[in-house]
C-alpha cells in the first residue's frame, strides 16, 4: 500500500487541499442555517415553524439540483481521469444549461402550486404558521435557478480538484446572508420576509460569481462562450443517467422527510419547532463527514475514469477513517456544549428538553453508521452504480424511515421521538447494504 500512496492520483496534501475547503463551506452553511433560525426565533416560534416548513421544500428542490450537479461532475471525473479536458469542459456546459432551464421550469411550478403546497402539503398548521410560511416561500422560491446554477459551477470546480473557489463564493453568499438577515430582520423588523429577501439576493450573487470564474480559459472545464453551445443529447442522457436515480434518490429521501415533518405538526407548535432546532444543530453534527463525501465523489470518480479500481479502495477506506474519527470529535463538542447551544433559541422548556434529547439520541448513533450510509455510498456513485444506492435508499426510506416512523410516532404514541428513532434504524439498514456492496465487486462493474 505504500507504492500505492507514491504513485496515487492523489496525494495527502491534494486530500487535504480538496476536503478543507468542502468542511469549511459546509460549516458556514450550516452556521448561516443556525443563524437564520436564531434570528426568525425573536419573532416568535410560529415563525421559526414557518421558515421550517419551506426549507423543507427548499432542501428538496436543491437536493434534485445537487443530483444533477453530481451526474455532471462524475461525468466530468470520468473525462478528467481519461484526460479528455474536451470532452470534460462540454460536459460542464451541457450542464449548467440543462440545469438552468429545468430550474426555471420548476421555480415556474412552484409558484403556481404554492396554495396547494400551504394547505396540504404542510397539513394542519396554525393560521400564524401559514402566514409566515406564505410571506417566506413567496420570496425564496424566486432563488430556485441562482441556487441551481451556483451548486452545479460549484460542483465542476470540485471536480477540477478546486475546492478554495467554491469556499470562498459559499462566504460571499453566506456574509450577505447573515448581514442582510441582522439588517432586516432586527433593524427593519421585517420579520420572516426579512430572513427570505437576503436568501434571495445572496443565491443570485453566488450564481453570477460562480458563472464569472468559470469563464476562465485556464480551467480545464470553462465555460466562456454560449453562443457556440450545442445540445448534446447523448452527453445529457449520460448525465442523466447518474443524475436521475441520483435524483430520485435524494428527492424521495426529502419528501420523505416533509411526509414525517407533517406529522411531527401534528403534534403541535412545539415539536414543530424543537423538530427545527434539532434538524439545525444536527446539520452541523455530520457536517465534517458530509464534507469528505463530497470530496470522495471527486477522487473515485478520477479513479474510475482511470481505470484505477484499487486506487478507488484505497481512498475510500482512508476517507471513510477520516470521516469516523471527525464524527466523533464534533458530535463530543456538540453534546458537551448543548446546554448554551439551546439557550440562544430562546425555547420553551419543554421545547428545549425534546430537542436536547433528540440531538444528543442523533449524536451518538451518528459516531457508529452515518458514514456507512451517507458517505460510503458516494464511492458506488462515483463509479455508476446509482439504481443499486437509489434502491437501497428509497426502500429503506419508504420501509423503515415512513413506515416505522408512523407507527411509532402514532401507534406507539411516540410523537416526534418516534421519528427520529425511525430515521436512526434507516441508518443501519442503509449501512447494512452498502457496505455489502462495496466488500463485492459488482460496483466496479458499473461503469
Amino acid at each position: 500500500m505504500n507504492g500505492l500512496k507514491k504513485a496515487g492520483l492523489f496525494s495527502n496534501r491534494d486530500l487535504i487541499n480538496l476536503i478543507i475547503p468542502l468542511i469549511i463551506e459546509q460549516l458556514l452553511a450550516v452556521t448561516v442555517g443556525m443563524a437564520d433560525t436564531i434570528m426568525v426565533a425573536s419573532v416568535g416560534e410560529s415563525a421559526v415553524s414557518a421558515v421550517s416548513l419551506v426549507d423543507s421544500i427548499s432542501i428538496l428542490l436543491i437536493n434534485i439540483f445537487a443530483a444533477l450537479a453530481t451526474g455532471g461532475a462524475v461525468v466530468a471525473g470520468h473525462y478528467i481521469g481519461e484526460r479528455k479536458e474536451e470532452k470534460a469542459k462540454e460536459a460542464g456546459e451541457q450542464l449548467i444549461a440543462f440545469v438552468t432551464v429545468i430550474s426555471i421550469i420548476i421555480m415556474i411550478i412552484m409558484y403556481i402550486g404554492r396554495e396547494f403546497i400551504l394547505h396540504k402539503v404542510f397539513g394542519a398548521i396554525d393560521p400564524d404558521v401559514a402566514s409566515y410560511a406564505n410571506t417566506y416561500m413567496s420570496i425564496v422560491f424566486a432563488s430556485i435557478p441562482f441556487i441551481a446554477i451556483y451548486n452545479s459551477g460549484a460542483a465542476l470546480f470540485r471536480t477540477m480538484g478546486d475546492s478554495k473557489t467554491t469556499m470562498v463564493t459559499s462566504l460571499i453568499m453566506n456574509a450577505i446572508n447573515v448581514i442582510g438577515n441582522a439588517t432586516l430582520v432586527f433593524g427593519f423588523k421585517m420579520g420572516v420576509a426579512g430572513v427570505a429577501i437576503p436568501t434571495l439576493v445572496s443565491r443570485g450573487v453566488a450564481a453570477l460569481i460562480i458563472m464569472i470564474l468559470l469563464r476562465d480559459d485556464h480551467l480545464s472545464i470553462n465555460i466562456n462562450d454560449y453562443s457556440k453551445y450545442k445540445y448534446n443529447g447523448k452527453m445529457v442522457k449520460n448525465i442523466l443517467d447518474i443524475g436521475i436515480p441520483n435524483g430520485i434518490e435524494n428527492s424521495m429521501f426529502q419528501l420523505g422527510k416533509i411526509m414525517l415533518l407533517s406529522v411531527v405538526s401534528e403534534f403541535g407548535t412545539a415539536s414543530i419547532a424543537a423538530n427545527a432546532v434539532a434538524n439545525t444543530v444536527t446539520a452541523f453534527q455530520n457536517l465534517p463527514s458530509k464534507a469528505i463525501g463530497l470530496g470522495l465523489i471527486t477522487v473515485v470518480s478520477q479513479c474510475v475514469g482511470a481505470v484505477d479500481y484499487e486506487q478507488a479502495r484505497y481512498y475510500t477506506k482512508k476517507l471513510l477513517k477520516y470521516a469516523y474519527i471527525s464524527l466523533l470529535l464534533i458530535n463530543s463538542v456538540v453534546i458537551l456544549a448543548l446546554p448554551f447551544i439551546l439557550k440562544i433559541y430562546n425555547l420553551s422548556t419543554i421545547t428545549a428538553k425534546m430537542a436536547r434529547n433528540v440531538i444528543i439520541f442523533y449524536g451518538i448513533n451518528a459516531c457508529i453508521s452515518w458514514s456507512s450510509s451517507f458517505t460510503l455510498p458516494n464511492t458506488l456513485r462515483a463509479s455508476n452504480d446509482v439504481r443499486y444506492a437509489m434502491i437501497v435508499s428509497v426502500a429503506s426510506m419508504w420501509i423503515t424511515r415512513i413506515g416505522l416512523g408512523v407507527i411509532l410516532a402514532k401507534n406507539f404514541n411516540l410523537g416526534m421521538y418516534g421519528v427520529w428513532i425511525a430515521m436512526i434504524a434507516d441508518w443501519y439498514v442503509r449501512s447494512l447494504f452498502f457496505i455489502i456492496r462495496y466488500k463485492g465487486n459488482k460496483w466496479e462493474e458499473a461503469r
